[in-house]
């Protein structure tokens, strides 16, 4: 395995070689990217023979930086990367906390979590870094402390080949969340960290644009997450399993409370049946994230609304509809069950379709209830 340090850096005059002297007394391999820089950056790279410097105008963001700083040492060589900020926040000495990670666990992206109390973040960064945590948990299913840390180190050997659509600070949570989905290990590392006086500082984060592009970017990763990420790896997990096996681990014999486990189902049942075709699966996980119910049991209960079952879903729905309007109910099965005909008769079907949910959803819950009852107190008269 092979290590190099990469610093991107954008008119950080004041600290940049300072920067890159602390880094080289830990290492000799450094690629620095000037982002575009518009002060005496250039003249200061001048002094430094020995590392790789990239330049480019104008500056195209932290992103773009990392990308091309990523690519560079992926071609000299290198397996690993480790990432940190040129305003001088980070401590070059902490690089040797990650190269010992490296030893554990090559395999692992690992994200610097900052020590500094929370009462000295300023407000507006200390809301930004629990927003990103919330929604990274969200997207990749997994807890972090800190995802807006710079200083990181990346397995490039499992990175390479993947296509970023980002270029600006938001690419430091694409790359969490679609390293996390690629299956790739993601840890955090303790890592101290130095805020110098507000008049001291020299940040090019814009708070309202940049927290805007990543706002966005939280939105798309949200959809593809629940759209897709999230539905496949659940039915990639469910082949890994029978269907008896699931349902004693994730049904008869989880931790959850029969009330909770019941609740899943009925909930599950509810948003396979609900006339929002095209969307239940996408709503009920994350209403299920909301509700904090369990969201295997959810995903399965909604799949009641299989191709199979749909026209009798349908049929059902709209003779319970006319049953309560007292309306048309002389539907041919065959013939008449289409979404065209629904339409034509809309307010009977979404009002049968929701009756009909609620009805199976409690017919479904009442089954599951009085079998976990019946199968849990089993269990607990044998041990």
């Amino acid at each position: 395995m092979k290590w190099c340090v990469v610093i991107p850096t954008y008119n950080n005059e004041i600290t940049l070689e300072n920067v890159i002297r602390d880094v080289l007394l830990v290492t000799k391999d450094v690629i620095v990217i000037d982002d575009g820089s518009t002060d005496n950056t250039h003249l200061i790279l001048r002094k430094f023979q020995a590392i790789t410097v990239i330049s480019h105008s104008p500056n195209k963001g932290k992103g773009y930086a990392l990308r091309r700083g990523f690519k560079t040492a992926y071609l000299q060589g290198f397996t690993h990367a480790i990432t940190l900020d040129s305003d001088g926040q980070h401590y070059a000495s902490d690089i040797n906390a990650f190269v010992r990670c490296i030893d554990v666990n090559p395999d692992c992206l690992v994200v610097g979590s900052r020590t500094l109390p929370e009462e000295k973040l300023t407000k507006g960064s200390g809301f930004a870094n629990r927003f990103s945590n919330f929604w990274f948990q969200f997207t990749a299913g997994i807890q972090l402390p800190d995802t807006q840390s710079g200083f990181r180190l990346y397995p490039l050997h499992l990175l390479h080949g993947m296509r970023f659509f980002t270029t600006k600070y938001e690419f430091e949570l694409e790359i969490l969340v679609r390293s996390a989905w690629r299956g790739i290990c993601i840890n955090s590392q303790p890592i101290r960290v130095y805020y110098p006086p507000p008049e001291e500082r020299i940040s090019h984060y814009r708070p309202i644009k940049d927290f805007i592009r990543i706002g966005l970017l939280n939105t798309l990763l949200v959809l593809i997450a629940l759209l897709y990420v999230k539905p496949f790896s659940f039915l990639k997990y469910l082949k890994k399993e029978s269907v008896a096996e699931f349902l004693k681990k994730h049904i008869l014999h989880t931790n959850d409370s029969v009330a909770k486990t019941t609740l899943s189902v009925m909930f599950g049942v509810f948003m396979g049946i609900a006339p929002i075709w095209g969307y239940q699966l996408i709503t009920a996980i994350a209403l299920a994230y909301l509700f904090r119910l369990n969201k295997f049991i959810v995903i399965v209960a909604a799949n009641i609304s299989i191709p199979p079952l749909i026209p009798f879903i349908l049929y059902l729905s709209f003779l319970t509809g006319g049953w309560i309007l007292n309306s048309n109910t002389n539907v041919n099965f065959n013939t008449d069950i289409s979404f065209g005909y629904l339409k034509d008769h809309f307010f009977q079907y979404v009002l049968g379709s929701v009756v009909f949910a609620i009805v199976a959803a409690i017919c479904f819950g009442l089954l599951s209830f009085l079998l976990l009852k019946l199968v849990r107190r089993k269990n607990a008269l044998t041990h």
